[in-house]
């Protein structure tokens, strides 16, 4: 997948029918969806227990964009070949969730993927300064983890506009995952983000039976940010 700066919608199907999860991939991706994300919560790390790799595996064929995989696990390395082989594209893991960020990577990149990194909102961006030339993105949780549907911490706007200015020109996308609406979108857009989680924002009101919702809340947010 060739690199570039627009602005894509990745809907967490974190919020979507979890009786329905091919159904709803399909959905979001017909209505407009450019990845479609996947939370992976382990009751331990964070306060939820979600996908294991079966689950990611079975989603695999319903996806025709991008799968972007989101470890909230710890410890994270020796689950990374699961999810790789169950079909993830992206995988991304918290710096907090080990001591080894750097291995961790590592493993993502050996395993075939592309790696991201995820930074929580307490954690300052000084963590993950000497591993920028390793990833294909930074995630910045303007939520704290493990929960949809949470209100957007605003100081991860200033954070995002730092991270751009960290970043360069390296080959790197800025994910903001957490409190993403037509409100905060412009915002985060502004400082630099260009991938933009979205659950709530974008599953609410819709269903299989009205996917045209789906289109019409995602259509709010890139409005919102076209201006």
């Amino acid at each position: 997948m060739p690199f570039d700066r627009s602005v894509k919608i990745a809907p967490s199907i974190l919020s979507a029918d979890f009786a329905n999860f091919g159904a709803e991939i399909r959905a979001v991706e017909e209505q407009g969806a450019d990845w479609v994300h996947v939370d992976v919560m382990d009751g331990h790390f964070v306060p939820n227990l979600t996908f294991g790799p079966p689950a990611v595996k079975a989603f695999r064929p319903h996806v025709k964009t991008f799968m972007d995989v989101h470890l909230m696990i710890a410890p994270v390395d020796q689950y990374i070949e699961a999810y790789a082989e169950a079909g993830a594209d992206m995988i991304s893991a918290h710096v907090e969730a080990g001591p080894h960020i750097h291995r961790t990577l590592q493993a993502i990149r050996g395993a075939a993927c592309k790696a991201g990194v995820c930074v929580n909102p307490g954690t300052p961006l000084e963590a993950i300064e000497y591993v920028l030339d390793m990833v294909d993105m930074v995630v910045l949780m303007t939520v704290n983890p493990g929960f949809g549907g949470q209100k957007f911490i605003t100081s991860g706007i200033e954070k995002t506009r730092r991270l751009r200015q960290m970043i360069g020109d390296r080959e790197v996308h800025i994910q903001i995952d957490g409190g993403v609406t037509p409100e905060t979108a412009p915002l985060v857009v502004e400082a630099g983000a260009d991938v933009l989680v979205a659950g709530s924002a974008v599953f609410k009101g819709g269903s299989v039976e009205k996917p045209e919702v789906y289109g019409q809340n995602m259509k709010a947010i890139r409005a919102a940010v076209d201006g």
